[in-house]
């Protein structure tokens, strides 16, 4: 086992996939009944906001009902217990991660539970359910979103993302399919600052070579054994 001071790990939909939260490879899940390019970009807001705010309200129900699983909670145990830094950095956009006790979590692709003003930038706490009628708090604009980053748009927190993966000793990839840039390329930019590379995964992401060391199946039992190893006593 590698001993690391600084520890980054980046999460995707396979940790939350146990909690109740589907994937987009889901045959039978919430994104199987929506074209992507309507709910999940600017374009399909812009041409109908009544349906993208019907698929974030249910999505946004959906994580409420969900529950942390053992890798969440495994994870802010993680971060309370270990010697040295450990940054979680999300693609997820819901609140599992901090529901389980984890600090400062990195969203680079927003919160399902904040909404967003597309006029003058102005974020809050999004309401159970949102609509094209609603307006923002601060300027009083009819321009309310979710506060997601949707497909063609630049992640959050990229300058903050960049600098923890130039420091970290360890770069750790959980439940992801590593096909989506620039999260794809976060092992490459770890490993080019001289980490050491691992992937917690239900079966082998794309580009799964490049990682220095792999440890299949569900997140909720291999996290909570790498976590264990790591602190060197049981969870």
């Amino acid at each position: 086992m590698t001993v690391a001071e600084n520890i980054l790990i980046l999460t995707g939909a396979g940790i939350s996939a146990e909690s109740g939260l589907g994937t987009f490879r889901d045959k039978d899940g919430l994104w199987s009944r929506y074209d992507l390019n309507e709910v999940a970009t600017p374009e399909g807001f812009a041409r109908n906001p009544a349906l993208v705010h019907e698929f974030y309200n249910a999505r946004r129900e959906n994580c409420r009902q969900a529950q942390p699983n053992a890798a969440h909670r495994a994870l802010a145990r993680l971060q309370t217990e270990h010697a040295g830094k450990v940054t979680i950095v999300t693609q997820n956009i819901d609140d599992l991660h901090e529901r389980a006790g984890a600090r400062n979590v990195i969203h680079m692709h927003g919160q399902i539970n904040r909404a967003l003003c597309a006029a003058c930038n102005h974020r809050w706490d999004a309401p159970a359910e949102m609509s094209p009628a609603d307006t923002c708090p601060a300027c009083g604009a009819n321009t309310t979103r979710p506060d997601i980053v949707w497909f063609g748009e630049i992640p959050y927190f990229m300058e903050e993302i960049m600098s923890e993966l130039s420091r970290a000793d360890l770069f750790v990839s959980i439940g992801t399919s590593r096909n989506v840039y620039p999260a794809a390329g976060f092992v490459a930019e770890a490993r080019a600052h001289g980490a050491h590379t691992l992937e917690l995964n239900l079966e082998p992401s794309e580009g799964a070579s490049r990682f220095d060391a792999r440890r299949l199946g569900p997140a909720s039992k291999i996290v909570p054994a790498w976590v264990a190893e790591l602190l060197g006593r049981p969870l």
